[in-house]
């Protein structure tokens, strides 16, 4: 009999999952005897969790755990072949976590852009770099001509970009903030940047280097 069915959305990667504290819970109260799941690896992927299902199996509050292509039964077999089961899943997330981070480390000495390129470019999948915009691109440069004057106030640059065709996905104004973080955004002079160290892009700076 399935007495209820839970859905969680957050990874299983690190401790605290609401739903699948709700479930445990669930169980705690003896709503129902044992769980049926996808794969060990949707219970647990980290250290912590694993060895809650392992103690609640000890203890009984647990007694049966199905899953379609692996076989379990609440033995000492069967719980060290559960603990070796989450114990794969966290070694594969923990390799996969540090095949992007080598990954994105790998791009950025490259120059390459790392995520979506800022308003004024558009992305180049090919050369994994970024393009000037025809349209936007000269908007933003006016944008920091304008700054760099000293006569403008953000609110000033915000309703010229306005009247200009600069505008915010839903066709309103720019935010003040979207308008400040624009205008020190290392990127428009050449620069990516990855945990607040800068590198030489491969794109072509916006706006000239001054010093």
């Amino acid at each position: 009999e399935i007495v209820r069915v839970y859905q969680e959305q957050r990874s299983a990667k690190r401790p605290g999952r609401p739903v699948f504290e709700e479930m445990l819970k669930a169980l705690e109260r003896g709503e129902a005897q044992g769980i049926l799941a996808w794969h060990p690896d949707r219970l647990a992927r980290n250290a912590f969790d694993g060895g809650r299902i392992v103690d609640l199996l000890d203890v009984r509050i647990i007694s049966h755990l199905r899953f379609p292509q692996f076989w379990f039964e609440n033995n000492a077999q069967g719980k060290l072949m559960l603990s070796i089961a989450f114990g794969q899943a966290k070694y594969q997330s923990d390799n996969l976590s540090e095949n992007v981070t080598r990954t994105i480390n790998q791009k950025f000495l490259r120059g390459e852009v790392l995520h979506k390129a800022p308003v004024g470019y558009k992305n180049n999948r090919r050369t994994h770099s970024a393009i000037i915009d025809p349209r936007k691109g000269p908007l933003v440069k006016e944008a920091f001509d304008m700054y760099a004057t000293g006569a403008y106030s953000l609110r000033a640059i915000r309703d010229i970009l306005h009247q200009k065709g600069l505008r915010s996905r839903s066709g309103g104004r720019l935010y003040l903030q979207n308008v400040h973080n624009m205008l020190r955004n290392p990127f428009y002079v050449g620069f990516v940047c990855l945990r607040n160290v800068l590198n030489t892009g491969k794109h072509k700076a916006l706006v000239p280097k001054r010093t």
